[in-house]
């Protein structure tokens, strides 16, 4: 259950690796591929290989910013909440979307059971994928993203946190798979 005043949790390695900020300094290259990678899924203990999705679909990645299984960042709560409301838009459309938080799997595993998300949700909790696409960080998590690889895994949108624009929205990330 969701409570705004339970900070048990959040003060642990990963939360002083990720104190100090780093701006998001993605330079992925439009219509060129993206780094690989592999993490388990929670939202049913399979691992994911990016590489596998390559010429068999799109795919969104959604680096959202989770600080414990009680703590959600403000900015990004909405948009998951509305990425799960609306994953049967993606799978309809042949499009799967790949959540990636940087919370444990234990952690994890109380986020895809407390909002009954849909979609897989991939643990990082060394933050090695979200340093690897330099999404930035502040405050001790790394800083949410969104990035839309077409069938053939090239980089045709992506979205870095700003506070004037933190995440994008749902219909925004519709509209890249046209």
């Amino acid at each position: 259950m969701l409570t705004s005043t339970d900070f048990s949790g959040l003060l642990n390695e990963r939360f002083f690796r990720n104190f100090l900020p780093i701006p998001a300094i993605n330079q992925l290259r439009m219509e060129v591929g993206t780094p690989d990678f592999q993490l388990p899924d929670i939202t049913n203990g399979t691992v994911v290989k990016l590489s596998n999705y390559k010429s068999q679909q799109p795919v969104l990645l959604a680096f959202t910013r989770i600080f414990t299984e009680k703590q959600y960042c403000p900015f990004c709560f909405p948009h998951i909440k509305a990425l799960n409301e609306n994953y049967e838009q993606f799978k309809n459309r042949g499009i799967e979307v790949l959540m990636i938080t940087s919370t444990d799997a234990q952690q994890s595993q109380i986020v895809v059971q407390d909002l009954g998300l849909k979609m897989p949700l991939l643990s990082d909790p060394s933050c090695r994928v979200f340093r690897t696409y330099k999404v930035g960080q502040a405050l001790g998590a790394p800083l949410p993203a969104q990035f839309v690889l077409d069938k053939e895994g090239k980089l045709i949108y992506r979205h870095l946190f700003s506070f004037l624009d933190h995440n994008a929205n749902v219909d925004t990330l519709l509209t890249q798979f046209n």
